[in-house]
């Protein structure tokens, strides 16, 4: 089986079990900035002092992609994202965010390697929440259960997650100071 079909030569593709749309439907966008994250993640997993944090971030992986399929599947209701693994976020981000020092003012993305990519994760997450939001406001479509709380929490995650991995590091936080 050859990997390349042709069939979106021009343009569009097929959603699964679903009509053939343009490559820049709403629903690609969602679907697309999803896998989008989901390399991010596994980007972010190669990297040292990652160890820690593998179980979390697979498991992570692992709920995107039963997203993705999700937004991929026009008309498919079964619940696939839960409200247990919003409040797994929730539970992640609470006790995370325990260890750190409370912020004072925004800080600058930067850091380690590991923390600066958990930072670009963070503002794929924060696309990929507005591509499902976009797609959830057109008339004719409905997105997953907790989708986009799901997402919301798991932006908070990645930035409590790259202050976490600074902090062990023993790199400081890097306040933003307007200019």
């Amino acid at each position: 089986m050859k990997i390349y079909t042709k069939t979106g030569d021009a343009g569009q593709t097929g959603l699964f079990g679903g009509p053939r749309v343009t490559k820049d439907h709403a629903r690609i966008e969602a679907f697309g900035t999803v896998d989008e994250l989901n390399s991010h993640l596994g980007m972010a997993r190669t990297l040292p002092d990652a160890d820690g944090l593998d179980e979390l971030l697979r498991s992570i992986q692992c709920d995107l992609f039963d997203l993705g399929a999700q937004l991929a599947t026009p008309g498919d209701h079964a619940e696939r994202i839960s409200l247990g693994q919003v409040e797994m976020l929730e539970a992640s981000i609470d006790h995370h965010d325990s260890l750190l020092e409370p912020l004072t003012n925004f800080i600058l993305p930067t850091g380690t390697p590991l923390a600066a990519a958990l930072h670009v994760a963070r503002t794929v997450c924060r696309r990929a929440e507005r591509r499902v939001v976009t797609l959830a406001g057109r008339l004719e479509t409905t997105v997953p259960a907790n989708a986009i709380e799901y997402l919301n929490r798991l932006g908070d995650l990645l930035f409590v997650l790259a202050r976490t991995v600074n902090q062990q590091a023993g790199v400081a936080d890097d306040p933003w100071h307007p200019s």
